[in-house]
């Protein structure tokens, strides 16, 4: 239909060709999906600065149906790119102050957001402006680590933080908030207790191993009901044989099709805004995290409120 954007055939136009926007949507100034080239909030290895510019460019592989679900999102909902968010790389508190400002704008709009990020302190901001409109909200969280610490070499802001941060300012919805695929060495006996104690249901990796998640996902939906949710997957929450580009890797993580089933298995919710964080591409020369990172953002588009079958 003429009334949406469509991205073009590469039966038709190279995919080589033209700007390098995420799954060659239009450009546009305003409304849609934001990228966020921020990475001054890591502990560890930096570069996801560059993560939303090499998921653009892995995401012209994305073609315009979803030939396992049947989801024509291109053919239900007008998407567009645009752009990145011109953030303060000396200063974190304001890189934050600015990317709440355009959210703000974004939301008021009427948008549901698909962020591309940058590091996951890009969460923290994110869900200031959404919970201006929406109050609390829940969270479907993928991710190696819980991101619940109070502070990181003193700061309170960071990629480890903003989870709590979040519950400080009453962002989430507590009883609706979980987080899956957690693992690795920690400082702490028992580095979940602040999450538990605040609620969350906590899926640690190891209840993932050799199994489907499509079970999960459906005691999920439960919880969620019809009020407002937000996906934040950090990509790390997948094992770094798969996606190696990222800052910070743990072993023994989710697979790329237990990835799809907790995408896919959000399918009804009331999706609000959704974030695909933490690739950092100098450390996978294949491209393959961005690859997987371009194609778990198609499949959040997906599944948001009002996408047609075929």
């Amino acid at each position: 239909s003429s009334q949406f954007n469509i991205p073009p055939s590469a039966l038709s136009v190279a995919r080589p060709a033209g700007v390098c926007s995420m799954m060659k949507l239009p450009v546009q100034a305003s409304a849609g999906g934001l990228k966020k080239p921020l990475d001054i909030g890591t502990s560890n290895r930096p570069g996801a600065r560059f993560g939303p510019r090499q998921i653009r460019a892995e995401s012209v592989m994305v073609r315009r149906y979803n030939g396992s679900t049947a989801a024509a999102p291109f053919d239900s909902l007008r998407g567009a790119d645009i752009g990145d968010v011109n953030v303060n790389l000396y200063n974190l508190p304001d890189s934050c102050r600015l990317i709440r400002e355009s959210f703000q704008k974004i939301v008021a709009s009427g948008c549901v957001p698909l962020t591309l990020g940058g590091d996951h302190t890009i969460t923290y901001p994110i869900l200031q402006a959404l919970a201006e409109k929406h109050g609390p909200v829940g969270l479907v969280h993928v991710d190696a680590h819980s991101d619940t610490a109070d502070t990181t070499l003193g700061e309170r802001i960071s990629h480890g933080t903003p989870f709590r941060r979040c519950m400080e300012e009453g962002l989430l919805d507590r009883g609706r908030v979980i987080q899956i695929g957690i693992r690795g060495s920690s400082y702490d006996p028992d580095p979940n207790k602040y999450g538990r104690d605040q609620g969350f249901r906590v899926v640690p990796a190891e209840e993932c191993w050799w199994k489907s998640l499509v079970p999960l996902m459906e005691e999920v939906r439960k919880q969620m009901g019809d009020r407002p949710v937000y996906i934040s997957f950090d990509i790390d929450g997948v094992d770094p044989a798969y996606a190696p580009g990222t800052g910070t890797p743990e072993i023994a993580g989710l697979t790329p099709a237990q990835a799809l089933e907790i995408i896919r298995g959000c399918k009804g919710l009331n999706i609000v805004g959704c974030d695909l964080v933490e690739v950092a591409p100098m450390y996978d020369v294949s491209g393959n995290t961005a690859l997987l990172g371009a194609n778990l953002l198609f499949e959040m588009l997906c599944v948001l409120p009002g996408v047609k079958t075929m």
